[in-house]
């Protein structure tokens, strides 16, 4: 069963199409309760994906547990999906509207649950990068159908009751995911974390089959290959890149600054096709709007230093602490329980402030908690740490729910989609150059500190050890040396005291892009939208 919706495509003089809604023949109660309940399946699962793998990757980096992966190929295991989430995004849409959302969205289960078990399987670091990279792609697919659906299938105010049940499965997962991670990894092998993918995503297909109509578009949107294909290739360059300098613990080497300049080049290039493009895919003129482009810039900004910090954090927790993988799993848990009070509690404070009074203060208190990384040590009380992650959860669920639902409704109906797809992109770009860059800084200084370390070391030694602390560790245990142990440990924590310092930094740039963005509008002049608050929630 096919219905067919707007938007109708009509280019006028501004190259936006205006949006005609036609409303579907309305379904019964208990089929829409359904259809949620599905829908919040599948958000659960992607919500629940992202954080595994943050408590896993201290496991993979392990030699006898999981790969033995360096520092470099985590990056990429985790950009890898990153990637080709933000540079397919504004593709599946218009996917979704050619062949119909319930195509495309089963499509997207299949390649997730295919992937998920290639990544289970996985034999070395080269493989599971792939696998995660295919898993983005099946998310990609995913989630513009799974926010179509909805819309959809709810009209009215049941529409914004379904909204906001439907938003608590990104919380959920973001609560349950560590502990789901830490109890698989201490009682089964690392693959489990992806392989119990596979039955959730084959019951939420099997659900779609039979409960959820092909809502689809009477018109066929562009479908923007030369976009795509020029935004993954720059990106991807410009991320290998980033990684490889932190590999290599140089700048100056060919196979270092070339992918860099390549990329910048080709994302350039990328810019100027969607600038000549009748309806881009992604449309660079919206940046050029003071709010809409301040406002995500600096939303930009902050997940650059949100992925970068959650990065240090997985090695911090488990491997210099020592922490098992249900213990870290619980240690971050006030991180979500803060992003699911900030959202609603920004969204009161709005009311009685303005949008800048509220986010400006809490992104630079974002930005201080991930500086405070820099004064914490292997001695550090836990509760310490735990009142940092709920401070950090906290402000930023205050900022990037109440941001992203302001800059989407401030632009005309017949920009929504365009300005939908710009704000997904820019947000999982900043991820995925904050997961290379804040990577590639930590490598580096530790390669620095621990030279010292491994002087009259044999060779074979000093070569494991400095690819990483995980490394470092393990072979110290098997030529027992402890004193090398320690020196790894130390010269991790220097290096995220660096690290720590310059993502503060690069979130307080944020903090001041927002504050010249937003409008200085005072107390009760004008309504502020309802955040949204799945955004805000899985982004910490």
């Amino acid at each position: 069963m096919e219905f067919a919706y707007g938007p109708v495509v009509q280019v006028p003089a501004d190259r936006y199409p205006k949006v005609f809604m036609t409303a579907p023949p309305p379904l019964p109660k208990f089929r829409r309760h359904s259809i949620l309940a599905v829908l919040m399946l599948c958000s659960l699962l992607i919500w629940l994906d992202n954080t595994v793998l943050s408590t896993a990757l201290e496991t993979l980096a392990d030699p006898v547990r999981g790969l033995g992966a360096d520092p470099g190929q985590l990056q990429w295991a985790t950009g890898s999906y990153t990637l080709a989430f933000a540079t397919l995004m504004f593709t599946a849409g218009a996917l979704g509207d050619r062949f119909g959302h319930r195509t495309v969205f089963s499509s997207g289960l299949v390649i997730f649950a295919g992937s998920s078990l290639w990544a289970a399987c996985a034999s070395d670091a080269g493989r599971l990068i792939a696998a995660r990279a295919a898993m983005g792609v099946g998310s990609a697919l995913i989630t513009p159908a799974m926010l179509a659906i909805l819309m959809w299938t709810f009209t009215g105010p049941a529409r914004a009751a379904a909204i906001g049940i439907f938003s608590t499965s990104a919380g959920v997962g973001m609560a349950a995911g560590p502990v789901l991670a830490g109890f698989l990894l201490e009682h089964f092998w690392w693959g489990s974390v992806f392989l119990v993918n596979v039955p959730v995503a084959v019951s939420a297909a099997v659900g779609l089959a039979v409960l959820v109509p092909n809502f689809r578009s009477p018109t066929r949107r562009p479908l923007d290959p030369a976009g795509m294909l020029l935004s993954i290739s720059g990106l991807a360059a410009l991320a290998y890149g980033l990684i490889r300098a932190g590999q290599v613990a140089a700048w100056s080497r060919t196979d270092v600054w070339a992918p860099i300049v390549f990329g910048l080049v080709v994302l350039a290039v990328f810019v100027l096709v969607e600038l000549r493009a009748k309806v881009p895919g992604f449309d660079p003129r919206l940046l050029a709007q003071r709010t809409f482009g301040g406002g995500n810039v600096a939303l930009g900004l902050l997940l650059f230093a949100v992925a970068a910090i959650t990065f240090y954090n997985a090695f911090y927790l488990q491997g210099a602490l020592g922490f098992s993988p249900m213990k870290a799993g619980l240690a971050n848990v006030p991180t979500a329980f803060g992003a699911l009070a900030g959202a609603p509690l920004a969204s009161h404070l709005v009311q009685r402030l303005s949008l800048r009074l509220v986010t400006v203060p809490a992104l630079t208190v974002a930005a201080l908690t991930m500086g405070g990384y820099g004064f914490l040590g292997l001695h550090t009380p836990l509760v310490w740490i735990e009142l940092l992650l709920l401070v950090q959860g906290l402000s930023i669920g205050m900022v990037i729910g109440p941001v992203t639902a302001a800059l989407i409704s401030n632009l005309p109906l017949e920009q929504a989609g365009a300005g939908s797809a710009v704000t997904n992109t820019v947000r999982q770009t900043g991820s995925v150059i904050g997961i290379a860059v804040g990577g590639t800084i930590m490598s580096i200084m530790y390669r620095r500190t621990i030279e010292p370390s491994l002087e009259g070391a044999p060779g074979a030694v000093r070569d494991q050890a400095r690819v990483s602390a995980e490394q470092a560790r393990h072979v110290a245990t098997a030529i027992h040396r402890p004193a090398l142990a320690q020196a790894a440990d130390d010269a991790f924590i220097h290096a995220m005291h660096v690290g720590a310092g310059w993502i503060a930094v690069i979130a307080l740039l944020g903090a001041a892009v927002l504050l010249t963005a937003l409008p200085a509008v005072g107390k009760g002049k004008g309504p502020m939208p309802e955040p949204d608050h799945e955004e805000a929630r899985s982004s910490v």
